[in-house]
């Protein structure tokens, strides 16, 4: 996929990104604290099955579970050498599961490494995009950063490499404060005119308490903007898990919102389920 190619799917209507990966996989027997990407290279099939179900709900890009499949966060679980090999089969599970008529976005995330030093993020996200390049990804997501640095040196990584569309999202408090300091306002503009594709906010809490923060980054922006917010508020059951608060249907009340208030690009983040796509899919 090219930016041009990019642009003109957005310029067409709104679009259907995927919902919850983490908290699906936990429900259908992933165990907490193993490493994800690993975890679903031995056990491709939930991961199949959920994005499927998502294309089959009016999704139009999927993302590859590749989130911590760079060197610094793979460390973690003694697997910083399997950058390739794991981004390569994460990629083709996705692929595999959703065919060529739906986009696979190789997906990036936050370290969660705030003394790592801009060179070294710049190499691991390179090596990592490089991986998903030749993976076959269609265009590139980084999601779920803390704060602007981040994904600033993945879009200088892909600069670097390549010339796919890449997009940008990050955390906020409902303030739009990002949790490694400043606000995502001012990352947003920076990060557009760093030149990325889209930018925007998922995870953070529901949709009903992203509004002004939507309307806000759609005055400070002119590329599309992405909305993937969690299905509400998490409670934590009697086993420790989090149970989210919002169903699927309230979800796309308050998502219609979000569009009309300047949305181009928009999904479901933790707690959501091909419900959500789906209902998501009936408001557009």
């Amino acid at each position: 996929m090219t930016k041009q190619t990019f642009q003109e799917l957005v310029n067409k209507g709104t679009v259907l990104l995927d919902g919850a990966t983490g908290s699906n996989l936990m429900r259908a027997g992933m165990p907490r604290g193993v490493c994800t990407e690993k975890w679903v290279c031995e056990n491709p099939h939930p991961l199949a099955e959920l994005q499927r179900a998502y294309k089959e709900a009016g999704s139009q890009i999927v993302y590859a579970p590749t989130f911590s499949a760079n060197r610094i966060s793979l460390a973690n679980h003694g697997l910083q050498d399997k950058v390739k090999e794991l981004n390569t089969k994460l990629l083709e599970i996705s692929r595999d599961a959703v065919g060529r008529d739906c986009l696979v976005a190789g997906d990036l995330t936050t370290t969660g490494k705030q003394e790592a030093s801009y060179e070294e993020l710049l190499e691991a996200y390179r090596e990592q995009i490089q991986a998903l390049i030749e993976a076959g990804a269609d265009l590139l997501v980084a999601e779920t950063m803390l704060g602007e640095t981040e994904p600033m040196a993945v879009l200088d990584a892909a600069a670097s490499v390549c010339d796919l569309p890449v997009m940008c999202t990050l955390t906020v408090e409902s303030d739009g404060s990002l949790f490694f300091g400043g606000n995502v306002y001012d990352a947003a503009k920076a990060l557009e005119d760093m030149g990325a594709d889209a930018v925007g906010i998922n995870c953070s809490t529901g949709p009903d308490q992203l509004l002004a923060v939507t309307e806000n980054l759609r005055k400070a922006i002119e590329i599309p903007l992405i909305v993937k917010p969690n299905a509400g508020m998490p409670v934590i059951d009697e086993q420790g898990c989090p149970v989210y608060s919002m169903g699927a249907e309230e979800f796309a009340v308050h998502m219609k919102r979000i569009i009309e208030a300047g949305a181009n690009i928009v999904g479901g983040c933790c707690g959501t389920t091909r419900e959500y796509i789906r209902d998501l899919k009936k408001i557009l």
